[in-house]
């Protein structure tokens, strides 16, 4: 039996959660987030937990046993608390600045890069060398900052680019660290 699968779902206060068969919607302070899952599975509302169970031990059961109680786990936390992830700018003169919701991207191209902010994702710049990418829908955010990250991903060199806040970027020596 899954680990995963068979712990329940704690549905906080101000969270509410709608179980239409297969279809999951959560609203929350955050927002509103929907989901359709596998029908195989079956999702129960008890009071204010949740609790996703599989029909059998067959093994496309079993993967997506895990898989629809950690989707729904993090709608829920989604819309309650919210998801974030944090990007720093590395290299002299590159920088971000806002424009309206968008972000305008100056890292060592000819021309400015504008990315803009999807509905229900908020970009800020708390300075020019750091992006902030929030939001309810967790698949969304991780996307968002992925694709700033790819305007410029870190070099080993010098490591120069874009790269999360919690990210290591191995560094090479280059020619002359080169043996004689």
């Amino acid at each position: 039996m899954s680990r995963i699968g068979r712990k329940p779902i704690t549905v906080p206060a101000g969270v509410e959660v709608t179980i239409d068969g297969s279809a999951v919607t959560v609203k929350g302070p955050k927002g509103t987030l929907s989901g359709t899952f596998n029908s195989n599975m079956t999702i129960a509302k008890d009071g204010d937990v949740i609790n996703v169970t599989r029909p059998n031990d067959e093994k496309e059961n079993r993967s997506l046993h895990g898989l629809t109680r950690t989707l729904i786990a993090n709608m829920v936390e989604g819309v309650s608390n919210g998801y974030s992830k944090t990007l720093d700018i590395v290299g002299i003169g590159y920088r971000a600045s806002m424009q309206g919701k968008d972000v305008v991207l100056s890292v060592g191209y000819s021309h400015t890069v504008t990315i803009a902010a999807p509905e229900g994702i908020t970009i800020t710049c708390p300075s020019p060398n750091q992006i902030v990418v929030s939001g309810a829908d967790k698949q969304m955010v991780g996307q968002i900052a992925a694709e700033i990250r790819g305007v410029r991903p870190p070099e080993p060199y010098k490591g120069k680019g874009i790269r999360y806040s919690d990210e290591h970027v191995r560094r090479k020596e280059g020619k002359a660290g080169k043996g004689k």
